[in-house]
């Protein structure tokens, strides 16, 4: 048998010019009908709209999404600067909250200064701060800060609120230190203001816990003396000017011998 030998198809080709001559021709033909007629404007709007109204919305989506995004944005902005000024006049204000404070102490202490003053016109006195004092919790003793330089010296009396402290018992040029009326070793002789008879008061730490200091050598026979009577420093006081208040009666008590 002899070999089968397939014939090789042959290609169909279209010159080139002729494929020009075809298309230049279906062109025109196709503006002269667009031209003339509105055949083709329906197909050609549905096609055209069916590939750009999609690009459209989303493009819309898009830009509106930035848009939001981007006064999103400028929200946090504005209340990052809004938080910023805020934290700002809460400082200040704090800040000046905190200085009507102190001029209202100020004030007030001030106040009970001036009502000391008039309160004992018979003395001269010098203001003064408390700079330092002892251990404990209470100001048994104490040190300020005026001192010789301002004509200060040992046993003048200090006075606070609207009555007495204690005395000066050392002074440096500018510094003296203070015994104060309840410490365990303070004794002041003083006086009942209503029946003018005479007793010591003696300080003492652990009663001044509860607010009160004791007194002794009371002689009170016909038994005058009351609860809330005012008690002041003594004329026969050595140490102590006369007159300054000292505290009130707060509870009488027999001694043991029965005479005071």
């Amino acid at each position: 048998m002899s070999p089968i030998v397939r014939k090789k198809s042959e290609h169909f080709t279209l010159p080139s010019r002729t494929l020009l001559f075809i298309l230049s021709a279906l062109c025109t033909g196709l503006i002269i009908i667009t031209f003339r007629t509105d055949v083709l404007d329906l197909p050609m709007n549905t096609f055209v709209g069916s590939l750009i109204t999609p690009l459209q919305r989303g493009i819309s989506r898009v830009g509106s999404g930035l848009i939001s995004i981007s006064s999103r944005l400028e929200e946090i902005r504005a209340l990052e600067e809004e938080n910023a000024l805020l934290r700002q006049e809460v400082e200040e204000l704090t800040a000046a909250y905190a200085s009507l404070e102190q001029d209202k102490y100020e004030l007030t202490r001030l106040r009970e200064l001036y009502k000391l003053d008039s309160q004992y016109t018979d003395y001269t006195k010098l203001g003064a701060r408390i700079i330092a004092k002892d251990t404990g919790n209470w100001y048994h003793a104490f040190n300020i800060d005026k001192g010789a330089d301002e004509g200060l010296a040992v046993d003048m009396n200090i006075l606070a609120g609207n009555g007495l402290v204690g005395r000066i018992v050392d002074v440096g040029p500018d510094w003296a230190k203070v015994q104060t009326i309840i410490a365990d070793n303070s004794s002041v002789s003083g006086m009942v203001l209503s029946t003018q008879d005479n007793l010591i008061v003696t300080g003492d730490l652990e009663t001044y816990a509860n607010g009160v200091i004791t007194f002794s050598k009371l002689v009170d026979g016909a038994d005058h003396v009351r609860i809330g009577d005012k008690v002041v420093t003594s004329n026969i006081s050595d140490k102590y000017l006369p007159g300054i208040l000292i505290g009130y009666i707060a509870s009488i008590e027999e001694d043991s011998n029965h005479l005071t």
